[in-house]
C-alpha cells in the first residue's frame, strides 16, 4: 500500500521486538514517490498526550478529517517506518493542520 503526504495511518507500536503491539495513529510526512521507492514512509507520532506534552506539540484542529476519535496532538517524534508496520489509512490532515505541521517542522529542522 502506498501512502501520500498528510495521510493519517495506523502503525503498530512499539516498533521493536516486544510481546505486545498497539495500533496508534501517525501522520505521513514524506511524499508518495519517496514512500514507493523506499518501501518506507517518514512519519510523525499522533497522541492524545494525556500523560505528557512536548513544547512543539500541535493540537489537531480537524479531528474528523484526520479520522481521529479523541482530541489529539501531532508530536514531532519522527520515524521512518517500513510499510509492513503501517496497516491502513484512517484520514488525512485538513489544510490548516498541514500548514501548522509544516511550519513546526521547518522551525525544528531549519531554524
Amino acid at each position: 500500500m502506498n501512502f501520500e503526504r498528510w495521510d493519517v495511518v495506523v502503525a503498530l507500536f512499539p516498533f521493536t521486538d516486544a510481546d505486545v503491539s498497539k495500533p496508534r495513529p501517525v501522520v505521513v510526512l514524506s511524499d508518495a514517490g519517496f514512500n514507493e521507492a523506499h518501501g518506507h514512509a517518514m512519519v510523525a507520532m499522533i497522541t492524545t498526550a494525556k500523560a505528557s506534552s512536548w513544547p512543539t506539540d500541535y493540537p489537531v484542529f480537524d479531528l474528523d478529517a484526520a479520522g481521529l476519535r479523541e482530541p489529539s496532538v501531532i508530536r514531532l517524534k519522527l520515524f521512518t517506518l517500513p510499510h509492513a508496520l503501517l496497516s491502513r489509512r484512517v484520514g488525512r490532515l485538513a489544510s490548516v493542520d498541514q500548514a501548522q505541521t509544516s511550519a513546526r517542522l521547518a522551525g525544528a529542522l531549519f531554524a
